[in-house]
């Protein structure tokens, strides 16, 4: 395939040729007797896109749930409109937080939907909500685990126990593969703690049935280091998801980090407040840290915990959109010194910490420009800044998305002998980056094979 006139990514106007599964050659190039054309007509030809944190399985699932919480749902009526659905079957939604109508439990519930069983899944993705329905069900296939209260109906940390009891098994990513690709995204870091060797095989049938068509690094368990690695699939960190309300015993902790990197595997660290920071950092640094070491959100971070991180070598995969998502419930719920030190950008990269970006979809909107334009405006949705000095350029922006899954420190770029990932916007990037538009996405690309198909090709 000849990519005809493109604007490319760090060089400028030129022909790219494709060759297989790699970029053959860059410049002036003539087309070849019955070779492929794609008249770029001066659009930005980029890498393909790489979400570094996102729960694939969750976002497949959502297609079939209920949003629950802000800003589809902002009160207790609205809550209970949206569960009066007529059937019998399972309701389940997602996406609630307490600004809806509190902590829910069995008993509200229940006055909302006496009958059918309902299962509503926090905003953190780590607590479920259960009416007694709903219970009922599930403790007629399983023995209560630790996590479950029975008297509020609430199970916290415990999908695992929660597939088995539903008798789940994971979804088809077909359809949210084809919205990713829409995007521009080539690859995606699945970031799902609970990933292990059968899920794995999961991710590599779809894979190969061609329901799943970006690369993945797989990210979870120590176990999950047994799993069949593919050239579409690799293994990456292992994961620890740190609660304030219930942190794990720091030995315990300590000695999970030695052995992953005992693996040769890195830890990414979920932290989304100043207390599971300091306690990530603490316990790296008793175990030691090593390269592909990350923070994950690092929602909150003080300049102090920013200059060890530095000092550590650690990386930081951000989600700027949570400013656009939820910088207004923020500013109510966060305390007022804290505010400007949420989702930090501009400070990681002055401090010198590797940046990159993710979507945390489905507990965040999986449109990677989307998250480029919060990084460049750092506004809410009512237009209140939040730490505009975070504020990052475009290029900048763009460049949370390009970074190698396996090295963060390395960005990707369009050059020869690379792997044919691409993304083909429909303007210069000139343009493109006044706007930070997945509207401008033309074609997605992965390994010299048209993902999508808003593209005209001549002979």
């Amino acid at each position: 395939m000849l990519i005809r006139n493109a604007d490319i990514h760090g060089r400028g106007i030129a022909d790219l040729r494709i060759a297989g599964d790699r970029i053959a050659a860059i410049g002036t190039l003539p087309a070849r007797a019955d070779e492929p054309v794609l008249e770029a007509r001066g659009g930005a030809l980029l890498p393909g896109l790489h979400d570094h944190h996102i729960h694939l399985a969750a976002l497949a699932a959502r297609r079939d749930s209920i949003p629950c919480g802000p800003p589809d749902v902002t009160d207790a009526a609205m809550l209970a409109d949206r569960l009066a659905i007529p059937g019998t079957g399972w309701i389940r939604g997602i996406g609630y937080h307490e600004s809806v109508a509190g902590m829910l439990d069995r008993a509200r519930l229940d006055r909302m939907v006496p009958g059918r069983p309902v299962r509503i899944q926090h905003r953190s993705g780590r607590m479920w909500f259960f009416n007694s329905a709903g219970l009922e069900i599930i403790l007629s296939a399983a023995d209560a685990p630790p996590g479950l209260d029975r008297a509020t109906g609430r199970l916290f940390d415990e999908d695992r126990w929660l597939r088995a009891a539903l008798g789940g098994t994971p979804p088809d990513f077909a359809g949210v593969s084809a919205a990713l690709a829409a995007f521009g995204i080539t690859g995606i870091t699945d970031m799902s703690p609970a990933n292990d060797p059968a899920m794995a095989a999961h991710f590599a049938a779809q894979q190969a049935s061609g329901h799943l068509r970006q690369r993945v690094h797989l990210a979870g368990t120590l176990s999950l280091v047994e799993a069949a690695a593919t050239d579409r699939l690799t293994i990456g960190p292992a994961k620890l998801h740190l609660h304030e309300a219930d942190l794990p015993d720091y030995d315990a902790a300590v000695a999970f980090i030695v052995a992953a990197h005992a693996q040769g595997r890195g830890v990414a660290i979920h932290c989304v407040s100043e207390t599971e920071l300091v306690f990530a950092l603490a316990a790296l640094s008793e175990a030691g840290p090593r390269p592909g070491d990350r923070i994950e959100h690092a929602s909150i971070a003080p300049d102090t915990a920013m200059a060890e991180m530095a000092h550590m070598g650690l990386a930081v995969v951000s989600q700027p959109h949570f400013i656009a998502e939820r910088g207004d419930q923020y500013r109510e719920m966060v305390e007022p010194q804290s505010v400007p030190h949420l989702y930090r950008l501009r400070a990681f990269r002055d401090a010198g910490v590797t940046l990159a970006g993710g979507s945390d979809a489905p507990f965040g909107e999986p449109d990677p420009w989307t998250a480029m334009h919060a990084a460049v405006s750092r506004r809410t949705r009512n237009g209140h800044a939040i730490g505009p000095d975070e504020a990052l350029s475009p290029e900048q922006a763009l460049a949370l998305f390009l970074a190698d899954p396996a090295d963060l420190t390395r960005q990707r770029a369009v050059a020869v002998d690379a792997a044919a990932d691409l993304c083909l916007l429909d303007r210069p990037w000139e343009e493109a980056r006044t706007r930070l538009s997945a509207r401008d996405v033309r074609a997605t690309i992965l390994g010299g094979i048209i993902l999508n198909d808003r593209v005209d090709q001549a002979p």
